[in-house]
Formats: structure tokens, C-alpha cells, sequence
């Protein structure tokens, strides 16, 4: 198990002021907040872009290694689907996953317009995305993409991203991604401020986190990679009256990364068990998790016309959720310290409730996760926040999630919970989530809605 990364104090209140300010700034000074949706909806329609399903043998430049059943580019570029083996006390799996080791980059470029923080925003298409074109960060781009290894065009803007003023970066930390879906990935994930002018292409638009705050409340518009990169942004100032101090917090999560016992190796796409292929799909014999299959992207607006790759479809929209509850007049959240097998680390800190409802049916008479009852029976009045959305629509397609707040108590929550879990506030989550390998990219949403306000007027009053 690596180290954790060295985490440093709590700082930069100044920068914190002024993206409250922005969170608190309803409506910006280019485009309406109601308006853009529909600039989304006519990107989209403009560029015409198509996705099919394709068998393997349709992939083009793609191929099975002969020796490892490997799914590969023929460049050596891009990244590949291997075999992965999890082994801990009383359970192990195999599964296929995604090995992308290069490092890309998620940027959001910020500038003052009338002395609010304002955020240059893309409409991005991506072929996993259920409405193709949503809101992302002005770069995303992996390292193939940006060194041109297709042979398209250089990605725009990204001169402030590759080498910035560090005077002028707002955030910038290496976070991880699904750790179920992909073996130790990483992405940069960067805010850099500009005082230069910086004219807004068709495709993007300037925009201040209140009004990304009130689009994160609708389904499918606020990807997941710029969800990520406004959830490392710092905040204005910690809570008071935290239920554990940072040190205790932190030394809780250290004793549960160093009691897990995970074993992980990478083997043979081919070699994985319990899992058949077919001309079309790789998908596990009971039908549940996920399933590697192929996609044609034609007309995409991108970098390059059109192509073809492989790509990881879920088998059912799945559940995200924190717990909620206010101690002392301080609200918190429960974590979870959740193993994965993609992890660098043993485990990171996960949502109250993350799984497919699907894979643990009533009838299986195993265990089904913790608290997943409380997230799916939750009365309309005690849901603060939910919204569908979608996962990184570059590798995983029609991959949803209903992303969900729910108030608690006593009853249902204790002040002391189970082995695991951990009452955080907002502010430690946000704290942490300045550093690398300590949120998952699935609290990290949750995070962006907390941190904007986006679910702030909704549900019940704290």
C-alpha cells in the first residue's frame, strides 16, 4: 500500500471568499442560466453526432492481443482493457477493467467579470453520455488526446493548463477515478484564474458556480469531470464544532486503510473467470456488474471526425448517496471507507450508500449493503438533494446514477455508526479533497453539490 499523500493545513481563505461569492452570484454576465440547456440541445443538434453499438470485429485499430485476450490500440496509446484480480479475507473476484495509466488533464479556466468569479464551460460530447452533449471542463483531455496520438486537431485553451502562472492556479491536485471500472487512474484536476482576454468559442461559455449550482439540480447536464474539479476547489473557511477533530478524523482513516487486506494483480483478459465473450459484448454469466462492449462515434464536434473504441456498460442505473444529519447546528455527512480494486490506495472515502440496486436483489439471500434500504424508501421530505447523473462518457456508456441527499436520525443513522463509517462536515470532505486519494469520484459529486449550494434549496431547511 503506497502513502497517503501529505496533506497540508487549511488555507487561502481569499480564494474560498471568492468562489462563495460566485456560488452566490445566481446569474452571470453572458448567458442565462435557464438558456443553457438549450445552447446544450443545439450544440448537440449541430454537430449530428451518432453512436452505434458495434461487434469487436468492427473496432477499428482495435484487437485482442493473441497472447493475453487484451483489448488494445494498435498505437500502444490511449489504454487498454486487461483482466483484474481482487483477493481480500473470504471473498475475491476477477473482472475485466480499464488500464489507462497516463495522467489527463481537467481544466476550468476562471477570469472576474464585474468582480465575480466566472467559469469557462464546454459543450462536450462524449459517446457514453445518455444526451451525448453535456457541461464540461473547458480542457478534458487525456495525454493521448492533447499529444494528438489521433492525428486531430490540438485541444483548445489548453496552453493555460500545461504550464500555468502558480500564482494564478486556484487548485490543482492528481484525483482518482471509479476504482471499480478502471486499475489506478488518475486525472490532473486543475482551476486556473486569468486576467487576459479570453474570447469564449461557440462550444463554450462563462459562467458563475451559482448558475453550475442551479444546473447540477437538473439530470444529465454537469458532467462528472467538471462535478471533480469543482469539488477540489477550496472553500471559504471550515465548520466549527466538527463531531471529530481533522487529526481524529484522519487518524480513523488511516486504521481503516491499514486493516484492509487487498491483494490486486492484473491478468489475462482472457483468463478471467466467470465471465463469457461473445461477438459483441464481455459480460459476466448472471448478467449482473457491468459489460465491455463497442461503439462507433460519427459527427462528434471533437478533435477528430469519428472513431471507434470499446467501452463499459453498467447493467443498471445505480445509487449514490450521503446520509445527512445536523450535530450542534453543524450539518455532517456519512462516509464510507470503501475498498476497491482499482485503488491506489486500499480504500478512499465513498458516499453513504454507492451500488446497483440490481446486483442485490430482495430475493438473494446475501448481505445487501448498508443503509441502501434508507436511500431507496426515503419520503419526499427528507430527500435535500437528487439528481440523475452520468459518469465519464468517454469510457462508460448510458452510465447513471441517482445521485441523492436523504436527512436522518438517530434511529436510522446513529451518532456512533458502524465499522467504516465516519461523520465528516462538508468542509473536512472539501479539505481532504484538495489532496490526492482520499475522496472518490463519486463523493466528490456530492461534494460539488454541497460546496456550490446546489442543495441548499431544496428538501428540508437545515
Amino acid at each position: 500500500m503506497s502513502a497517503p499523500a501529505r496533506l497540508v493545513a487549511r488555507s487561502r481563505p481569499k480564494t474560498g471568499e471568492r468562489l462563495a461569492l460566485s456560488a452566490a452570484t445566481a446569474q452571470g454576465v453572458h448567458i442565462a442560466t435557464s438558456e443553457v440547456p438549450r445552447w446544450l440541445e443545439r450544440v448537440r443538434r449541430c454537430a449530428g453526432a451518432t453512436v452505434r453499438r458495434i461487434p469487436f470485429a468492427a473496432l477499428d485499430h482495435w484487437s485482442f492481443a493473441p497472447d493475453t485476450g487484451d483489448l488494445r490500440h494498435r498505437s500502444g496509446r490511449f489504454f487498454t482493457i486487461e483482466g483484474l484480480h481482487v483477493m481480500r479475507p473470504g471473498a475475491q473476484w476477477q473482472q475485466p477493467i480499464i488500464v489507462q495509466p497516463e495522467i489527463g488533464i481537467l481544466g476550468i479556466l476562471a477570469k472576474e467579470f464585474d468582480g465575480v468569479l466566472h467559469f469557462l464551460m464546454q459543450a462536450k460530447m462524449e459517446p457514453g453520455n445518455p444526451n451525448l452533449v453535456q457541461l464540461s471542463p473547458t480542457v478534458q483531455a487525456t495525454r493521448s488526446n492533447y499529444t494528438k496520438a489521433h492525428g486531430g486537431a490540438a485541444v483548445t485553451y489548453l496552453e493555460h493548463f500545461v504550464e500555468p502562472d502558480r500564482q494564478r492556479v486556484l487548485t490543482d491536485v492528481l484525483q482518482s477515478e471509479h476504482g471499480a471500472w478502471f486499475y489506478r487512474k488518475r486525472n490532473r484536476n486543475m482551476i486556473v484564474e486569468t486576467d487576459g482576454d479570453v474570447p469564449a468559442g461557440d462550444a463554450f461559455r462563462w459562467l458563475t458556480l451559482g448558475q453550475i449550482a442551479e444546473l447540477l439540480r437538473l439530470d444529465n447536464v454537469v458532467n462528472m469531470d467538471a462535478r471533480t474539479v469543482l469539488a477540489s476547489a477550496p472553500a471559504a473557511a471550515a465548520e466549527p464544532r466538527a463531531l471529530s477533530c481533522d487529526a481524529g478524523l484522519l487518524a480513523w482513516f488511516t486504521a481503516e486503510r491499514a486493516r484492509q487486506d487487498v491483494s490486486v494483480h492484473r491478468m489475462p483478459l482472457r483468463e478471467v473467470a466467470g465471465w463469457q465473450a461473445d461477438e459483441r459484448s464481455i459480460g459476466r454469466a448472471d448478467g449482473r456488474f457491468f459489460r465491455v462492449v463497442a461503439v462507433s462515434v460519427e459527427g462528434a464536434g471533437r478533435e477528430v471526425a469519428g472513431w471507434t473504441q470499446p467501452i463499459i456498460e453498467p447493467v443498471e442505473r445505480g445509487i449514490v448517496g450521503f446520509a445527512h444529519r445536523v450535530f450542534d447546528g453543524v450539518p455532517h455527512v456519512l462516509v464510507h471507507a470503501r475498498v476497491e480494486g482499482g485503488f491506489l490506495d486500499t480504500a478512499e472515502l465513498a458516499p453513504t450508500v454507492q451500488c446497483a440496486p440490481a446486483n442485490y436483489p430482495p430475493s438473494d439471500p446475501g448481505p445487501r449493503p448498508p443503509f441502501l434500504d434508507l436511500m431507496l424508501d426515503a419520503p419526499g421530505d427528507r430527500i435535500r438533494y437528487s439528481a440523475v447523473h452520468s459518469e465519464e462518457g468517454g469510457r462508460f456508456v448510458d452510465a447513471e446514477s441517482r445521485y441523492l441527499i436523504v436527512d436522518t436520525d438517530e434511529a436510522s443513522t446513529p451518532t456512533q455508526p458502524p465499522p467504516g463509517y465516519h461523520w465528516v462536515t462538508p468542509g473536512q470532505l472539501n479539505w481532504l479533497a484538495g489532496h490526492s486519494r482520499y475522496v472518490n469520484v463519486q463523493a466528490r459529486t456530492l461534494l460539488a453539490v454541497l460546496s456550490t449550494g446546489a442543495a441548499g434549496r431544496t428538501g428540508r431547511a437545515a
